[in-house]
């Protein structure tokens, strides 16, 4: 089984570095990404070695950079400053909001439907 193996991945390694670095977009994560995803495919050799091997490694550089990327951004997420409404002073917002309510009330409710069509009577619409 390791001969095979090694047979592959001295075969296979360039085009799946290349690859890996359309997927990554740096050299040092492509090296990573095809470690990565060489390490999981030994351990089904025996099973995949006989169909497609070359596909396997490459779905699984493709899962693996996904799932580097959602960490990536969760962890960008996580570290962001956090908003101005985690805390701090309402004051200003809570006014704004009760000005708007007051100036709403005083507004005519809209027209129902037989209004409108009095209105376009009128205007000769």
């Amino acid at each position: 089984m390791t001969e095979t193996f090694h047979e592959f991945v001295v075969q296979r390694s360039p085009a799946l570095s290349r690859t890996a670095y359309l997927l990554t977009g740096d050299h040092q994560l492509a090296e990573d990404l095809v470690q990565t995803a060489l390490a999981r495919t030994y351990r089904h050799w025996r099973r995949i070695r006989d169909g497609d091997p070359e596909a396997y490694v490459r779905r699984v550089m493709y899962h693996q950079q996904v799932s580097w990327w959602r960490r990536r951004r969760l962890a960008e997420r996580l570290e962001a400053e956090p908003t101005e409404r985690a805390g701090g002073d309402h004051s200003d917002t809570t006014a704004l909001r009760l000005t708007l309510t007051a100036a709403l009330r005083h507004l005519t409710p809209p027209p129902t439907g037989r209004h409108r069509v009095r209105r376009a009577r009128r205007s000769g619409g």
